[in-house]
């Protein structure tokens, strides 16, 4: 599914609350409902679009998976039975006096959905395992749940695969294969659908939502899709110019220092640092710090003798 910019679909700001949100969406609900707009197949598709971003903005969790992997990444990761799926289509439109049951819903997203879809004609009945009444529609999903999942430095960079470890529905636990995707940062969360916990009334599994910490590395720093690092460098070759060493991902650079730089000056290595969206790479910063003798001999001390008689 191609990613799609809820927050202008209905003309919001990504720091506007739920209450603010929801009273933008009544308005537009209200002007392009297929009541109001019978036979204009223009307004039948805002409408539609109108309910997709509704849908994802009016959930807290789907929003924040939203403002997290980006429109793109949203797209990829949910169905448009996912984004649908707990949203009561015929008990909002209810509250708004128009109408918008079942019916409605499935004339306009093919059934696919959650309290006011296909669940509302198929009417399946589950059963409360712990003795309650149970109800219709689709048995409840299972719990979602969330950890940790800690990756090195390198693998945050240039992505890869792991094997984790979750709770199985038979007992004891299942190997789950996890895609690292390349630039990936601390905070990020992957969502593992199907993975979570069982359900007790017979649904869906819930999902499984892993959050990335990353180690720290012992040369580099992470800013963004940037890259940081110190580099030792004589005295000498800040004062007189010269080439240095600074270590990069794929190994060591030679790069030049410029006569005259100045201890903490930084040096910026375009297109070295961590991949970013589109193929695109941060830049590599690399702060060049003095190296100054800690035991001096005799020359050494004549020397700066010489140079602080010389004003330095």
């Amino acid at each position: 599914m191609r990613g799609k910019d809820y927050y202008t679909i209905l003309g919001v700001q990504r720091s506007d609350s739920a209450d603010e949100i929801r009273k933008v969406y009544r308005k537009l609900a209200m002007k392009y409902h297929p009541d109001r707009n019978p036979g204009d197949k223009a307004s039948e598709e805002r409408f539609k679009e109108i309910n997709e971003a509704y849908a994802v903005l009016s959930d807290a969790e789907k929003r924040k998976q939203y403002d997290s992997f980006g429109a793109e990444g949203f797209g990829q990761r949910y169905s448009q039975e996912d984004i649908f799926r707990g949203f009561d289509f015929q008990s909002i439109f209810h509250d708004m006096g128009v109408g918008g049951g079942g019916d409605l819903f499935e004339s306009l997203f093919g059934g696919r959905g959650g309290g006011g879809g296909r669940g509302q004609r198929a009417r399946a009945q589950w059963a409360d395992p712990l003795g309650g009444a149970g109800g219709q529609g689709p048995a409840p999903k299972g719990d979602d749940t969330r950890t940790d999942l800690r990756i090195s430095f390198y693998e945050s960079i240039e992505g890869g695969e792991r094997i984790v470890q979750v709770p199985s529905p038979a007992g004891g636990f299942e190997k789950v294969n996890v895609k690292v995707p390349a630039g990936v940062s601390t905070g990020k969360t992957l969502r593992l659908r199907g993975k979570g916990a069982a359900s007790p009334y017979g649904g869906d599994r819930g999902d499984l939502y892993l959050r990335i910490i990353v180690e720290d590395d012992a040369v580099f720093s992470r800013d963004g899709h940037d890259l940081r690092c110190e580099v030792k460098v004589p005295l000498s070759v800040l004062v007189l110019g010269g080439k240095v060493e600074v270590p990069t991902l794929s190994g060591p650079k030679r790069v030049k220092v410029a006569e005259g730089t100045q201890p903490g000056a930084t040096l910026r290595l375009q297109g070295l640092g961590a991949p970013g969206t589109g193929g695109h790479r941060g830049d590599l910063y690399a702060r060049l710090m003095p190296v100054l003798p800690t035991h001096p001999d005799d020359t050494i001390r004549r020397l700066f003798r010489e140079l602080a008689e010389a004003g330095f």
